[in-house]
């Protein structure tokens, strides 16, 4: 079982945090855009958001440990025959999509703790309001929360329409290396 990465393909860890963070990401998109339109006496008035916190703040941990995986591994050579333009463009779409997904959770951090309170999470722990106060902090943080979020669902149906392009027309293994490790 080949945990790590090697120059030929991903491992399990990276493979595992990828499609979780791709799951959690849509996930917490559809909550979202479910939550905005929820009134006072909706059930999921104060649930949905509680949820929604509490796998943003875990999905901020995955992602802070997948940058520390992404650094201390290899990066897998690019399958034989992609341009150099194309590889120049996916290693731009994938800074943009890490960059957008910690704009995304930072500004939602800074949301949820513009009053002060901490942000409970599934009652496991609470991660404390450490940035208050700002002026606007809430609106500001609530503007580029949306954008990042529409830009990132954007992004994301590009990477994965990419993916599949390269797989089944191109057929050059892309897709197959991040669904099962190659030895």
């Amino acid at each position: 079982m080949m945990i790590r990465n090697n120059f030929q393909g991903y491992g399990w860890v990276t493979i595992a945090l990828h499609w979780l963070s791709a799951l959690a990401v849509f996930g917490l998109f559809g909550l979202g855009l479910y939550m905005v339109d929820l009134s006072y006496y909706d059930p999921w008035y104060r649930q949905g958001p509680y949820i929604h916190k509490s796998l943003g703040l875990l999905l901020l941990g995955a992602t802070l440990l997948r940058l520390v995986w992404r650094f201390v591994n290899p990066v897998p050579k690019a399958p034989e025959g992609q341009g150099r333009m194309t590889q120049m463009a996916a290693k731009a779409g994938h800074g943009a999509i890490y960059l957008l997904l910690i704009a995304l959770l930072v500004s939602g951090y800074l949301i949820s703790t513009a009053d002060g309170r901490a942000i409970d999470v599934f009652d496991w722990f609470s991660v404390p309001a450490l940035v208050t106060g700002l002026n606007q902090q809430e609106e500001i943080a609530g503007t580029i929360h949306e954008y990042a979020a529409w830009s990132l669902i954007i992004l994301a149906l590009g990477h994965g329409l990419a993916a599949l392009k390269h797989q089944f027309i191109d057929r050059d293994n892309t897709l197959g290396r991040m669904i099962a490790p190659s030895n």
